[in-house]
């Protein structure tokens, strides 16, 4: 049995030695070589098979959204301004996002790595608007 286990891309598989329980005196020898592998039994008598062990979360990390909320503070023309600033879109796109923010009540206006757009939410704050971080979904 074979266990695969994505992280980042790359692969990582696990070797069990099982051998047999017993020995000399009912009782089972345990080492551990100097490659890491773990032999259980007499020396000699173990036999190689993968087994397989349960994994975390194998999902791969979806983006996450940064939305923007609409408030009765900020002027639609300063809303425009901040998209422009923050995230240098320009003007036609800053625009249409912030109508999305002023007639739907919010807007997703990036997505990416869940350290990021907290760093965006951050910056959003400090201009004023509301913001909030979201996993995709």
């Amino acid at each position: 049995m074979r266990r695969t286990i994505g992280q980042g891309g790359l692969e990582h598989r696990q070797l069990v030695l099982v051998g047999q329980q017993g020995g000399a005196h009912g009782r089972a020898h345990v080492s551990k070589t100097t490659t890491g592998v773990v032999q259980d039994g007499p020396v000699g008598s173990t036999a190689p098979a993968e087994v397989e062990r349960p994994s975390t979360d194998v999902r791969p990390d979806l983006p996450w959204l940064t939305i923007v909320w609409n408030d009765p503070v900020n002027l639609m023309s300063y809303v425009t301004y901040v998209f422009q600033a923050v995230f240098g879109y320009p003007r036609e796109k800053a625009e249409k996002l912030m109508m999305d923010v002023h007639h739907k009540g919010r807007a997703v206006v990036a997505s990416g790595a869940r350290e990021e757009m907290e760093r965006d939410v951050q910056i959003l704050h400090s201009y004023g608007l509301w913001a909030t971080v979201q996993r995709d979904s």
